[in-house]
């Protein structure tokens, strides 16, 4: 449980000597679980959660160990915000590592496109920074790579004047009224300005006191709404769909930056059992919306949900290889998120994540989010997520990590 880089390069030296494979742990909210490894030697980062803001030059240095939370607190004070995930408990290491998307994506790109240095603990016991100046090579490996090539103990973060108020929310409707709001979703998609991210959920209701108590329990479908601009364009923007139905539960309003980043903190608590599939797509295809729905009315668990995440803008504005996670092309994340508590009940929502993934693989641009991989995707969805980057990303392993000393990950082996 290292309180420093010293920590770090003593916990590697320990294993070098011991024989020990080496798992890291930042956050602990993998959904592959890629921390824990038996026989292995942990190096949890979890208690190295210094941030420290920059507002003159709008940077952040924070620490691996820090969660999505502890950044936002630390840069909201000054009216700034990095590009993060949605749910605030996540780790800030493996987000960033694996690309990391948000609600602030389609203003200013992934997680990783907004890194401007970070420092490294080699497999050999060297510290070194990786930026545009200093190891490039290193540095286009990390951002997308994940922990194949050292251990990540900070990262400096761009920031942008984002907060402390900006306009969003839920709003929510009858399962039944979903065709007619997912179409609406999927216009709204194609005009919303950048400063607008709409995420879509098909699950039953959550007895939340939000939502209309006739219908906890029953299908619903959801639009989770950030936008960063003036509140009033986001008002014009949300009339229409308000008007086309009734909703059961209506949130959106102006509230606080730090409130919208953890509105979606419930839906993952530690200890539930989980199972996602997921694909990048470059849009939303009327021909899916009819399997979409009908893997939605199968849902059986109270916990699980299909998700849509909206990317493009930003993200598309650089080149493929800008960086290791590519996928540029990506106008969306489907994300099939199945979630329950019993054992008992493992075969029968695995089941269904699979079936629902199936059926919505044909849609896919061939890509996929590793942040999203569990345990039992191997190599040919690594090489999925990565497309024409994975080579390139193989020779980055080769120079850094010859041995394959961080391989309890998504692991891009070296070259022979």
């Amino acid at each position: 449980r290292c309180l420093g880089v010293a920590d770090v390069l003593a916990a590697l030296q320990f294993a070098r000597e011991h024989g020990l494979a080496v798992s890291v742990r930042s956050g602990g909210h993998n959904i592959a679980g890629l921390a824990v490894s038996d026989g292995s030697l942990m190096i949890d980062l979890s208690r190295m959660r210094g941030v420290r803001v920059d507002p003159s030059a709008r940077t952040a240095h924070a620490h691996a160990g820090c969660l999505l939370s502890d950044v936002d607190r630390e840069t909201q004070v000054h009216g700034l915000a990095a590009v993060l995930g949605f749910i605030s408990t996540t780790g800030i290491a493996g987000l960033t590592l694996g690309g990391g998307f948000g609600y602030l994506t389609r203003r200013f790109g992934w997680t990783c496109d907004t890194v401007r240095s970070m420092e490294v603990v080699t497999a050999d016991g060297r510290i070194v920074q990786a930026s545009e100046k200093e190891n490039r090579d290193l540095f286009w490996g990390l951002r997308g790579g994940g922990g194949n090539f050292g251990v990540v103990t900070s990262f400096e973060y761009q920031l942008y004047p984002v907060g402390p108020q900006i306009f969003g929310g839920a709003l929510a409707w009858r399962g039944e009224d979903a065709p007619v709001i997912l179409e609406a979703y999927r216009n709204l998609l194609s005009t919303a300005p950048p400063e607008m991210t709409c995420v879509a959920a098909l699950r039953r209701a959550p007895p939340a006191p939000w939502l209309a108590k006739e219908v906890h329990g029953q299908p619903i479908i959801a639009l989770f709404i950030c936008h960063t601009g003036e509140p009033e364009r986001a008002e014009a923007l949300l009339a229409p769909l308000r008007a086309l139905r009734v909703p059961v539960g209506d949130t959106v309003q102006r509230r606080s930056y730090l409130s919208q980043q953890t509105m979606l903190d419930a839906t993952q608590p530690k200890g539930r059992r989980y199972y996602w599939k997921s694909e990048y797509l470059s849009t939303l295809d009327p021909a899916m919306l009819a399997p979409l729905l009908d893997h939605a009315a199968r849902i059986a668990s109270p916990h699980s949900a299909i998700l849509l995440f909206p990317l493009d803008g930003a993200i598309a504005s650089l080149p493929d290889d800008h960086s290791a996670t590519g996928n540029r092309d990506a106008g969306l994340v489907l994300n099939i998120a199945a979630a329950w508590d019993d054992d008992a009940q493992d075969a029968g929502n695995i089941a269904w994540a699979r079936a629902a993934w199936q059926d919505m693989r044909p849609f896919s641009t061939g890509g996929a989010y590793i942040n999203f991989q569990t345990d039992d995707e191997g190599e040919e969805r690594i090489r999925a997520a990565y497309g024409a980057n994975y080579e390139r990303l193989a020779e980055v392993k080769s120079r850094w990590d010859s041995d394959n000393v961080f391989r309890m990950n998504k692991n891009i082996a070296p070259r022979p």
